[in-house]
């Protein structure tokens, strides 16, 4: 099954999600790391200011 033009333009606006997971120094913890980038243009950010 592939993805529509409409379904890839949806998917190319969503936030990108990455997980870290990884041993701390000294092997006591686990450290979970997530980063949610999210990219809007600046003329959005204008108008949620305004």
């Amino acid at each position: 099954m592939e993805l529509t033009d409409k379904k890839i333009e949806q998917l190319k606006k969503q936030p990108i999600i990455e997980t870290i997971i990884k041993k701390s120094e000294d092997n006591e913890w686990v450290l979970h790391q997530t980063v949610i980038t999210d990219i809007k243009p600046m003329s959005y950010f204008k108008k949620v200011i305004e």
